[in-house]
């Protein structure tokens, strides 16, 4: 017999078919880079060789889309730090239910419950991390249950490493985005008459959630300071988020409330960023950015600042431009520099594209971590993939060892 290769059962109904049963424990269900991800990694695993359930923690836009992409097991529990006792049960029953061969886990606290979960029922459990850092809470129950771990950059590759967590339950797969979906679109003055400016003033943008950690109070400080010397640019702030308020309370303080524009989250991006003249990315903690991929597969040009996985995505002075962590008026400088050159700009955006084709192909980047994670389920916790029954069967061989009189029955 081939190592690690396994034993297949002979009664179809203990392995109702060859693919690998992936339960999906999702820690939030709002709009979102982690959401993004998941929606692209779903529509791009092969259905021959997966099938997905999820666990969520509230029904939204997001389930109904990840019904869209063909995910008939939705199921919604509560998914808290501490989970209680019937999101355990749920997540327990809920994987018999559906043969679930490993448990794939988004987010710390969705991390607990399918580790928890995950001992129950002796399957493996991979987590996820989406941003910069491994916490240390991630690290211990990563510890406590013995979980895979993926990171998308190497910040938080190298960090895990250095907190003990074994190569061999470690991976780096980076984020990708769609090539076909996110292209260069025609120039068009859809974004300037929605915003209502004259067809040819220059745009520089902003995407994401309007909260701390995605700094879009260092883009307006930015802004200010490209307007002191560009009267004539607007800003644009694609998004929502708690910060919003306050973010147009600075706009009226700095004179900015007639040049920043706030249109909320666009449907269309791929039309948003082929309009940008430059997008600002100025969030102060960032893993594999689908902000900046998504802007970089429609030619446009960056300023980011260098935190995280940010300087693993541009490739600076070719790519884009990068600025130290938290200086906004350094964002500012690198945005004033790209506006004086427009054939910069336009060499900059071409050579992001290319940069992401080679890097950052969804399709491409979804196949390694379906690679990683049909490794795991295949060889298991044991060494061998255990059929959906395999805890009645040792439950019952436990029980024959104590009582050795007692009769096996079969399981249908």
């Amino acid at each position: 017999m081939e190592l690690n290769k396994p034993t297949q059962p002979t009664n179809p109904a203990i392995w109702p078919d060859e693919r690998i049963h992936l339960l999906e424990v999702i820690g939030n269900a709002s709009i979102g880079g982690m959401e993004n991800y998941l929606k692209d990694f779903i529509a791009n695993l092969p259905p021959e060789k997966f099938s997905v359930t999820c666990i969520c923690p509230y029904e939204s836009s997001f389930t109904s889309s990840l019904r869209q992409l063909g995910v008939e097991a939705i199921y919604i529990t509560p998914i808290a730090d501490d989970p209680s006792w019937r999101s355990i049960q749920l997540t327990v029953e809920i994987s018999r239910l559906h043969h679930i061969d490993l448990l794939h886990a988004h987010m710390p606290k969705a991390h607990v419950l399918a580790g928890l979960a995950g001992c129950l029922l002796h399957k493996p459990v991979v987590a996820t991390i989406h941003g910069m850092n491994v916490t240390s809470h991630e690290l211990g129950i990563t510890r406590g249950v013995g979980s895979y771990v993926i990171t998308n950059c190497q910040e938080s590759f190298t960090q895990a490493l250095a907190m003990g967590i074994p190569p061999e339950k470690l991976s780096l797969v980076r984020n990708g985005v769609d090539t076909k979906t996110f292209n260069r679109q025609p120039s068009s003055n859809i974004l300037h008459d929605s915003i209502h400016v004259p067809p040819g003033t220059r745009l520089v943008g902003f995407a994401g959630r309007l909260e701390h950690e995605k700094g879009p109070d260092l883009f307006i400080r930015a802004a200010e300071y490209v307007h002191q010397h560009y009267p004539d640019v607007h800003f644009v702030v694609a998004g929502e988020g708690c910060m919003r308020g306050e973010m147009e309370q600075m706009c009226k303080q700095m004179r900015l409330d007639q040049h920043v524009h706030f249109v909320g989250w666009v449907n269309d991006t791929s039309s948003f960023y082929s309009n940008l003249d430059v997008l600002a990315h100025t969030s102060r903690s960032d893993g594999t950015s689908l902000v900046l991929l998504e802007a970089m597969a429609c030619a446009c040009p960056q300023v980011g600042i260098a935190v995280g996985g940010v300087r693993e995505i541009i490739e600076n002075e070719s790519t884009g431009m990068l600025a130290g962590a938290g200086d906004w008026q350094e964002v500012g400088i690198k945005i004033i520099q790209l506006l004086e050159e427009p054939d910069r700009m336009r060499s900059m955006g071409e050579a992001a594209r290319i940069r992401l084709e080679e890097l950052f192909d969804v399709v491409k980047n979804t196949q390694r971590t379906a690679e990683v994670l049909q490794k795991i389920a295949v060889t298991g916790l044991n060494g061998i993939r255990l059929p959906y029954n395999s805890i009645l069967s040792a439950q019952t061989s436990s029980r024959e060892k104590k009582q050795p009189g007692l009769k096996k029955t079969s399981v249908n």
